[in-house]
């Protein structure tokens, strides 16, 4: 794993986690279990605190960081898609952050709530539960149904059980 201490705030990480050895953890993080945190990706809690939910997804290449003495917290079974820019406040349980999305300062997104690929919230909104947002800015596009629940209820699945089995099948072979 690349965790970081910076100064005296110290990463720590849940039970059953898998923390890629390319990602870079540092400082004031706290990963609960059964966490992914893909290859690539930032956590950047050196002036700021980070706090990762049971169950949540970083994939690849994402970049979470908060400013200075703030919290960014993502409640449990929170996917973070690849390449996603998280810099807000609240991420509530269940919510989507898609592909290359840009989340400002201070943003509350909702439970269940789904934000589109490449989909930027700026600064100081917050999406409600269950809403899907699209588009640059933002904007409110539907509701998240029980269809979606269903599938990315899988998707989160996958990813606990991929942070079960890297440490047995993840090898560096060159």
């Amino acid at each position: 794993m690349a965790i970081y201490r910076y100064g005296d705030r110290l990463p720590r990480v849940g039970q059953n986690s898998f923390v890629s050895d390319t990602s870079i953890v540092i400082g004031d993080v706290l990963i609960g279990d059964n966490c992914y945190i893909g290859h690539g990706s930032i956590l950047r809690g050196d002036y700021g605190s980070i706090r990762i939910g049971d169950g949540t997804a970083i994939e690849e290449n994402a970049l979470l960081h908060i400013r200075p003495d703030g919290l960014l917290e993502l409640e449990e079974k929170v996917t973070v898609g690849h390449g996603a820019m998280i810099h807000g406040k609240l991420i509530k349980s269940y919510a989507v952050i898609g592909i290359g999305a840009i989340i400002g300062f201070d943003v509350v997104v909702g439970s269940w709530s789904i934000i589109a690929e490449g989909c930027v919230v700026p600064r100081g909104n917050e999406i409600p539960d269950e809403k899907i947002a699209a588009g640059t800015p933002y904007k409110i596009i539907g509701n998240t149904l029980e269809r979606h629940k269903k599938f990315w209820t899988y998707g989160k699945q996958l990813y606990i059980d991929l942070a079960k089995e890297y440490p047995d099948k993840f090898e560096r072979i060159g």
